[in-house]
């Protein structure tokens, strides 16, 4: 006759959030210009609802210091305060690192960074963004990420551009040489992608043409007539 054996105990099951490494590479890291506040807290949040942490950052009241689960929403907690610290510029995580504080509390002590005082940074990116020239930066591919990056900063303060301004700001900024392209584009209404791609093939045909233009034209020393000798 077999002995009775007590039920083997379930395993506990491991959080999700303990399976995450690389956060910043997954959410990308948050400078405000080439990536800016929204875009990092649109996956920064799809992460946190992919991982069940959303409680952690939206507001909900946290398990009582005296609640059995507490240690171990305590322990989440504290990673999810390292996803949000170890995806910030260093030039952010200084204004918003603290020696004891809460996930949630940093979440909101970033947001108040990119979110008060709406107004003055608006003026100063409807300014930068209006007066960007083609030939004030290095390169047509740096001038129009510039743009781009302008344009997705002033949706942060509540005044988006439209995809039809910023190509139109895009021509705006453009010199005399690229007249017959930015006429076209006037008149086509093209997306954003597609007056991209025509500047860049403009701007290829032009390279092309000087570089035919450099090597058809004879050396000065070539043409300079010889010393006669006797």
């Amino acid at each position: 006759m077999g002995t009775n054996q007590p039920p083997a105990e379930k395993p506990t099951s491991l959080h999700p959030v303990y399976t995450v490494t690389n956060i910043q590479y997954k959410v990308h890291v948050l400078d405000g210009k080439t990536f800016t506040y929204s875009s990092w807290v649109k996956l920064f949040k799809l992460h946190a609802k992919g991982y069940k942490v959303m409680s952690h950052i939206d507001g909900t009241d946290p398990s009582a210091a005296t609640d059995p689960t507490f240690a171990a929403w305590s322990e989440i907690d504290a990673i999810v305060l390292q996803w949000i610290y170890g995806t910030l510029h260093i030039d952010i995580l200084n204004r918003v690192l603290e020696a004891e504080s809460t996930a949630y509390e940093a979440w909101q002590r970033l947001a108040a960074i990119f979110l008060n005082n709406k107004s003055s940074r608006a003026g100063a990116l409807e300014h930068e963004f209006t007066t960007l020239t083609l030939k004030s930066m290095p390169s047509l591919e740096a001038y129009c990420q510039r743009l781009k990056e302008l344009a997705n900063q002033l949706k942060d303060v509540d005044q988006p551009v439209t995809e039809k301004r910023l190509v139109l700001q895009l021509v705006r900024g453009l010199p005399v040489e690229y007249d017959v392209t930015s006429s076209i584009i006037n008149n086509s209404s093209p997306s954003w992608e597609e007056a991209r791609d025509m500047l860049e093939r403009e701007h290829q045909r032009q390279a092309a043409r000087d570089a035919l233009a450099t090597a058809s034209t004879p050396p000065l020393a070539a043409t300079a007539s010889n010393p006669s000798t006797g």
